[in-house]
């Protein structure tokens, strides 16, 4: 007689309703994916439609079901609120935010900026994620277990020269995250940062554009500490995480 098959193994994230920002492409798009695997409903957050359009299609295939899609920039904040009033209105809660949005800018001086490049920056890595949790937290507040996870980067601890904004933006965005989860400690709601490290994605190619992007990993392959954080079973809060 042979041994019996093993049943698969539970969706991780089954029902759960994700949110994704910067889902359209790169990381946030291999997550919004990942999470659809794991059985979660996605809220995929990005500018651009057609690519949003496309995510849905993959997502469909993935799970039968359709994801939610908000085309919208981020840094219209004012949008941001409605988008928390129009998810309260359809779910109830939220289970999972996800901030993968981010933007680069140029590699230059300090002094080589202009100032509205500057404020571009922060206000995608910086005041678009203060503007989620501003608007979401309450919704996260509802779920069982509430799951923040931001993206940073490497050079938020380690300055390197021309990366002024962004490496400030995403040290910015660490402490914001590590108050925030300080904040909500006594609640379900737990907070907790990535840093993926070097990904083959357009990022990474508009700042090294001599490396060969095959020598490094696709954004799928990091997808794991992402789910991983966004589980009901997490308990840890206010860390930061390399992904390899």
């Amino acid at each position: 007689m042979s041994d019996p098959v093993a049943s698969p193994a539970a969706p991780r994230l089954k029902e759960r309703i994700a949110l994704v920002t910067g889902a359209s492409r790169g990381l946030g798009r291999a997550v919004a994916l990942r999470f659809a695997e794991e059985g979660a409903h996605v809220v995929a957050f990005a500018r651009t439609q057609g690519a949003l359009e496309e995510l849905d299609d993959a997502i469909r295939k993935i799970s039968g079901s359709p994801a939610t899609l908000i085309a919208e920039n981020l840094t219209d904040f004012d949008k941001i609120d409605r988008v928390g009033a129009a998810l309260h209105g359809r779910f109830g809660k939220l289970d999972i935010l996800v901030g993968a949005a981010a933007t680069l800018g140029q590699l230059s001086p300090l002094g080589h900026y202009s100032p509205k490049m500057w404020n571009d920056i922060f206000n995608l890595n910086v005041h678009a994620n203060w503007r989620l949790i501003r608007a979401l937290d309450p919704l996260l507040r509802l779920s069982n277990a509430g799951r923040a996870v931001f993206v940073t980067s490497g050079v938020a601890r380690d300055p390197r020269m021309y990366w002024g904004p962004y490496a400030a933006s995403k040290a910015a965005l660490e402490q914001m995250v590590k108050i925030y989860a300080a904040e909500v400690a006594h609640t379900s709601v737990r907070a907790n940062i990535v840093n993926p490290g070097g990904l083959r994605t357009k990022m990474r190619a508009q700042a090294f554009p001599g490396e060969d992007p095959m020598s490094l990993p696709p954004p799928e392959a990091v997808t794991e500490i992402f789910v991983a954080l966004a589980e009901p079973a997490c308990d840890k809060t206010g860390e930061l995480f390399k992904a390899q």
